[in-house]
């Protein structure tokens, strides 16, 4: 598969599965052995755990849009780096919906054998997004020093 071949397919998963919540037809690009890796920690999801991912991700935010910033391709490996939006209105993580829209930024590792999305890892700057939905906050403790 070439470069632009593996984008695309990761585009399509992205703008077109996640974006619109739909799993027909996830099976002609996510491999039966799909994987996410959260944490250094490998899960073995396969086509059913993608599916109920993406409609997981679907009842948190159900007006979630990823637009894709970037791509870089070598190989089997595609990045991408994405701006995420949407409306909190579902419990994610024990977090109370806050009704808030929420924009973050992230960056998605991905890798395709065969034209099958075989693994999925990445990272998103979330911090800010926590704070504005209340989920965490900020507390200042001072301590005195006696001397």
């Amino acid at each position: 598969m070439t470069a632009e071949t593996n984008k695309s397919i990761i585009r399509r998963f992205l703008e077109y599965h996640l974006n619109k919540g739909i799993t027909e037809g996830l099976e002609a690009i996510v491999s039966p052995d799909y994987e996410e890796i959260h944490e250094g920690v490998r899960y073995k999801l396969g086509l059913k755990g993608a599916k109920e991912h993406i409609l997981s991700v679907r009842k948190v935010y159900p007006d979630l849009q990823l637009t894709i910033e970037r791509q870089i391709a070598e190989g089997e490996w595609v990045a991408t780096c994405i701006t995420a939006s949407g409306t909190h209105l579902g419990n994610w993580a024990n977090i109370p919906p806050s009704g808030k829209r929420i924009t973050y930024t992230g960056v998605n590792v991905d890798r395709i054998v065969n034209g099958r999305i075989v693994e999925h890892g990445g990272a998103a700057n979330m911090l800010f997004q926590l704070l504005e939905t209340g989920a965490i906050e900020i507390r200042k403790q001072l301590k005195l020093i006696q001397t």
